[in-house]
């Protein structure tokens, strides 16, 4: 089965176009390798998925006739995604969260206090 259609029909993407797209972007790998689309995929091959800046890992237990229910997809493949790849992306939020959005504008009466705020505190 080709990798598109593989990552398709066990949901790593939604359609099979988008699937596609991150192979030609180079964003899909095999047993290291950077793939085309139209890789055929085996049994006991190691895939790394970027996807939403987490590199998911897993190893092809078995390729599926056609798309399969969400409950369906671990006959298929086996995770093998690190927990740090998780975390590294909770901590994005994170930082996130601490600048202003672009295009707010200056900072309201509120803001301006508690950076006064801030500002006036003593460090013990």
């Amino acid at each position: 089965m080709r990798i598109d259609k593989y990552l398709w029909s066990t949901r790593y993407f939604k359609t099979r176009n988008i699937a596609s797209e991150a192979c030609k972007k180079g964003h899909i790998k095999i047993n290291g390798q950077v793939v085309k689309p139209s890789r055929e995929v085996y049994p006991t091959d190691k895939v790394i998925v970027r996807k939403d800046q987490i590199n998911y890992e897993f190893t092809v237990l078995d390729i599926p006739e056609s798309r399969v229910g969400a409950k369906l997809v671990d006959i298929y493949r086996k995770d093998t995604t690190p927990k740090e790849a998780f975390e590294h992306n909770e901590l994005l939020k994170y930082s996130k969260d601490y600048y202003r959005k672009k295009g707010t504008g200056r900072p309201t009466k509120k803001d301006r206090r508690e950076i006064d705020d801030y500002l006036d505190e003593e460090p013990e």
